[in-house]
């Protein structure tokens, strides 16, 4: 049966641990909920990132500080108490890191999302940041125990150097892709085209690659190395809003003044219609070539961003089609007439290409 002068030395111990544990919980489960409550009513977002970023967190400070103050009250041997002593130590110095990465990315979406462009946060800056973070929470910690963080570094930087030769590629592609992103040639969102002929929206670039998912709903991974030194088109940049050009045909004896009235009230009512179109772009054409079968000239619209312009030259064709047919307007076939000053009683229509010999292809 243990004595009462035992019971009393494990009674404040104990006492400390619990007390710091309770007001962990009350601390977690009362005031975080009310301070976020709080800062969403008056929109701090800075708040709201810290409180959300300490949450499960405030259990585990109030018990590593009960646990603290029951050391400092124990009756412990030296090495024993000095040992246990540590413990709370790094587990708070590592529990903080964490605390720290999570602001420290949140604040970086913050800024990212308070700039000119709302667009998806590129996870190679979260990894970096988070890296980073990591990195000096560990050296605090290895100094907080009394071990020399120099010997460290420097093995850190024979081993790094070490490690860059052996990972030339990897490196090769996390900077590029750092180049990729400080230069805004692409961000998450741009639809954009390689010259190798893959296409589709950029979804995130990594410290390795760079995801791109095509209008089939496949994804496309690209390393970064090879995207910063291809030829892209970006239909995102410097604006979503891009003209279309629709070539069109009509027949040498059309009234032209008459063609370009009845296709600019079809090019008007189909960017007022359809999804997408650009509302209140003036349409313009320009007739620019006497082609074999007739005079061709370009419609021009504007639509909203890329994928836009598949449906609208759909329904622009469909509606300019059934137009001409009541307008009486003739979209010529693929022909070539060819007449014969000296044999006027000669005159010979050709589907198709002529070779030079006159020969029909």
């Amino acid at each position: 049966m243990p004595k009462i002068g035992d019971l009393g030395h494990w009674l404040a111990p104990t006492l400390f641990l619990m007390g710091g544990l309770f007001l962990g919980v009350v601390a977690e489960k009362i005031i975080l909920p009310l301070l976020l409550r709080a800062s969403k009513k008056v929109h701090l977002e800075s708040v709201i990132l810290i409180v959300r970023s300490i949450k499960g967190m405030l259990i585990l400070w109030g018990f590593l500080a009960g646990t603290a103050g029951a050391l400092s009250v124990a009756v412990l041997k030296t090495d024993t108490a000095r040992f246990l002593g540590h413990i709370p130590t790094i587990l708070f110095l590592f529990s903080l890191t964490v605390v720290l990465a999570r602001v420290s990315i949140g604040l970086f979406d913050l800024k990212a999302k308070r700039g000119r462009d709302e667009t998806p946060t590129i996870s190679l800056f979260g990894n970096i940041i988070k890296l980073v973070v990591y990195i000096l929470g560990i050296l605090i910690i290895l100094q907080s125990l009394g071990i020399s963080i120099t010997p460290v570094l420097t093995a850190l930087g024979v081993g790094g150097l070490a490690v860059a030769l052996a990972l030339q590629e990897t490196l090769s592609n996390l900077f590029a892709g750092l180049q990729i992103i400080a230069a805004r040639q692409i961000k998450p969102g741009d639809y954009i085209h390689l010259e190798t002929g893959e296409e589709g929206y950029v979804t995130d670039v990594t410290w390795r690659n760079t995801t791109i998912r095509a209008i089939a709903n496949n994804m496309i991974i690209v390393p970064n190395s090879k995207l910063a030194s291809t030829i892209l088109t970006n239909y995102h940049q410097p604006v979503k809003e891009m003209l279309v050009y629709i070539n069109v045909g009509v027949h040498y004896d059309s009234d032209l003044e008459h063609v370009e009235r009845v296709t600019l009230e079809v090019a008007r009512d189909v960017l007022d219609t359809v999804q997408g179109g650009k509302k209140g772009y003036l349409p313009k054409i320009r007739y620019n070539e006497f082609g074999d079968s007739g005079i061709i000239f370009k419609v021009v619209l504007s639509v909203e961003e890329f994928y836009d312009h598949l449906e609208l030259t759909h329904q622009f064709v469909k509606q300019l089609k059934r137009r001409y047919d009541e307008e009486g307007i003739t979209i010529p076939f693929n022909m070539v007439t060819l007449d014969i000053p000296d044999r006027p009683e000669i005159s010979v229509q050709l589907k198709g290409r002529t070779s030079s010999d006159g020969e029909h292809v």
